[in-house]
């Protein structure tokens, strides 16, 4: 992937972040980007504050001193609302515990995002329609034809981790964010959930930030930075 003369998909300049927690965790970045069309893996143990730097380059969480730019909007510019809207619109995220409707059809899972988001609504409208759409990130991530209507509860965990990355990936947001999904798979099928990920985000030239704690996964990556290198986490508490 030639990445010269690309811009920021995210910036982080003078941040400190501090949890409101009794044994709070905090941490320090000074400045730290990724490069729009990256494939980014940060790995770090648990602890380390890589859960933590998700929610702030994602808007979940706010910095009290710096800034976060994500597509050249500064994040702490907009209201909770506009925040939410911009993250919908412009993220998709693969939770470590996929979070998907339990009683929900897999079809519905799929397209919630879209409740929330004109914008990726849009280009999935303008890509043959939005349960067509949705149907073909399913079958593209190796799931029966059939599986749209089932309860998100009847899948293994398998299924139901590539449901996310096709909810995740529907309207084709700019940046998919990764919290250790890979880490209940096995190693044959870690390596083909990476297989169908990478191919369905090469398809929009999507960016792509994954935290781990798994070394091996560094191979597939564009970058592998260690989350200790970019932060200073405080030593009064711990956080994923």
């Amino acid at each position: 992937m030639n990445l010269e003369g690309a811009t920021d998909a995210v910036r982080l300049r003078g941040v400190e972040f501090k949890w409101n927690t009794r044994d709070a965790f905090g941490l320090s970045i000074s400045e730290f980007q990724v490069l729009r069309g990256e494939r980014l893996l940060l790995l770090g143990a648990s602890g380390s504050g890589k859960s933590t730097l998700l929610s702030l380059l994602t808007g979940i969480a706010l910095a009290q001193a710096g800034n976060v730019e994500t597509l050249g909007q500064r994040l702490d510019k907009l209201g909770s609302s506009e925040r939410d809207r911009f993250r919908a619109e412009h993220f998709g995220i693969i939770f470590q515990m996929f979070n998907l409707l339990p009683y929900g059809a897999v079809i519905d899972n799929v397209l919630l995002p879209l409740s929330f988001a004109p914008q990726r609504r849009a280009r999935a409208t303008a890509a043959g329609g939005t349960d067509s759409e949705a149907r073909r990130l399913l079958s593209a991530l190796g799931l029966p034809a059939d599986i749209g209507r089932q309860t998100a509860s009847t899948l293994s965990v398998g299924q139901q981790q590539r449901v996310a990355t096709a909810r995740a990936l529907i309207g084709s947001p700019e940046i998919i964010v990764a919290d250790e999904p890979t880490s209940a798979l096995d190693d044959d099928r870690q390596q083909d959930f990476l297989d169908l990920l990478f191919r369905q985000i090469d398809a929009t030239n999507a960016t792509l930030i994954m935290v781990s704690h798994d070394r091996r996964l560094a191979q597939h990556f564009t970058r592998v930075v260690e989350v200790n290198d970019i932060l200073r986490a405080s030593k009064s508490g711990a956080r994923a």
